[in-house]
């Protein structure tokens, strides 16, 4: 800005967007202070520099406010849990299969925990053929991101929105 530019030439644009042209920095300074504004480096890598004149305030105000709409606008991605039983009834895992599609619409990742209780971890096949059918079931929605795996007493997968 203004003094910090040390280039001996710059390409400079005025204050109404309209391209004047390559001068030497000190005249581009001379037509900021003339306007009563600053001279900025728009593009410091160009040969040769590409140097604005505007209000700096203004400027940095304008790209804060870019800054907060884009943070508004971006969608944080939540991790939702699912929680099911290798001896689940078709109702229950209909319910299960509506919440999840619900899930995916509103964009999040979906974990599914199936929790194994006394008797039920001698046959793991049980929930592993459970998982493969929730995997079969949103195919057409969502990827797997973690492929099924025992973890302790459970059996974890992880699906992601297409």
């Amino acid at each position: 800005m203004n003094e910090d530019i040390r280039v001996p030439r710059v390409l400079l644009i005025d204050q109404h967007g309209e391209k004047q042209g390559v001068m030497p920095t000190s005249a581009a300074i001379e037509a900021a202070v003339e306007a009563g504004l600053d001279l900025v480096e728009i593009v410091p890598n160009a040969d040769p520099p590409v140097c604005k004149i505007l209000d700096y305030g203004k400027f940095k105000f304008q790209e804060q406010k870019k800054k907060n709409e884009a943070r508004k606008k971006q969608k944080v991605v939540e991790l939702k849990e699912i929680k099911l039983r290798p001896n689940i009834d078709i109702h229950d895992y209909e319910v299960k299969q509506r919440s999840m599609h619900r899930f995916f619409e509103e964009g999040d990742k979906v974990k599914i925990t199936l929790r194994f209780r006394g008797r039920e971890l001698a046959h793991p096949e049980l929930g592993m053929k459970l998982l493969q059918r929730v995997k079969v079931d949103f195919e057409p929605v969502a990827k797997v991101e973690y492929e099924p795996r025992m973890e302790g007493r459970q059996m974890i997968m992880i699906l992601a929105p297409k």
